[in-house]
């Protein structure tokens, strides 16, 4: 699978998880370079407390674009870590 947004391969990984339609991608396949933390949270019933990136590319900004779980709940540990692409990033195989 693959992550891109403004012709900027953000994220690429045959390893990643799929939940509820999303793609999460193993973090060591993420380029950071192009991920800003954020200071959004949000909260899932199941999964836990989502943190969030903004994506930066060539000087524009995708806001909340890319999020994680740091330590989800015990039904959501599979994807401890990973990081999913919203807003716009085109996820392919």
């Amino acid at each position: 699978m693959k992550a891109v947004w403004n012709d900027i391969v953000l994220a690429e990984s045959d390893e990643t998880v799929s939940v509820e339609g999303n793609q999460y991608f193993p973090p060591d396949s993420v380029n950071m370079e192009f991920l800003n933390k954020s200071h959004t949270h949000t909260t899932c019933p199941w999964k836990g407390e989502a943190n969030y990136y903004d994506i930066v590319v060539n000087d524009q900004v995708n806001r909340d674009a890319a999020w994680y779980y740091p330590n989800p709940k015990d039904a959501a540990k599979p994807i401890r870590g990973y990081i999913a692409f919203w807003k716009g990033v085109k996820i392919s195989n």
